[in-house]
């Protein structure tokens, strides 16, 4: 009962010790003996996709710094003009090589707005497989009864500092006129 009591007596302060800390985000005085860090969120890329007369406003966060075989949570935001109908939010990724999905991410979602809800946040997370720039594909559809309505968003996922190399085909020659052109071999059939 004694051991009890202290440890619960323990983790009260340390919870009321750090809490305080953490919410105030308080910086050690100079006769503390004891550093207590401050952390600010930042994400490291955020956008938002929008479109005259589109149902839809999409807007992204990626959160942290995205690092290779780490999972980088990225937030959604979806508004919808269309309040009373149901929507499909979808995510794919196109490079299989460069990034993939949790086993536990759902890659489609069927949802509604409350009737006092403007938007819908949802959290999403990704694994880059490599550095570079990857994009996941966010697609928020709506059937209606003039048809099918949508947007798509890339979402872009910075990972290190080195970009992809790009591939150059032919041979870099002027012509005439002085202009660069890349000549490309006939291909033999």
């Amino acid at each position: 009962m004694i051991r009890a009591t202290i440890f619960a007596g323990v983790l009260l302060a340390m919870a009321g010790c750090n809490e305080s800390d953490r919410d105030r985000n308080v910086a050690p005085t100079a006769d503390s003996d004891v550093a207590v860090p401050t952390v600010a969120y930042k994400p490291s890329a955020e956008g938002t996709v929008s479109k005259p007369g589109a149902p839809f406003t999409l807007k992204y966060k990626v959160v942290g710094t995205p690092i290779v075989g780490s999972p980088v949570p990225i937030e959604l935001r979806v508004v919808s003009s269309m309040k009373d109908q149901p929507f499909v939010v979808s995510y794919k990724i196109n490079d299989a090589t460069a990034l993939q999905f949790p086993e536990s991410q759902a890659e489609r979602l069927s949802m509604k707005l409350a009737a006092n809800e403007e938007y819908v946040d949802q959290m999403i997370t990704v694994i880059p497989l490599r550095e570079g720039r990857q994009y996941v594909n966010v697609s928020v559809a709506v059937e209606t009864e003039e048809g099918s309505r949508s947007m798509v968003m890339a979402v872009p996922i910075q990972v290190g500092e080195g970009a992809r190399e790009l591939e150059e085909h032919g041979e870099l020659t002027t012509d005439e006129e002085g202009e660069s052109i890349r000549a490309l071999p006939a291909e033999s059939p």
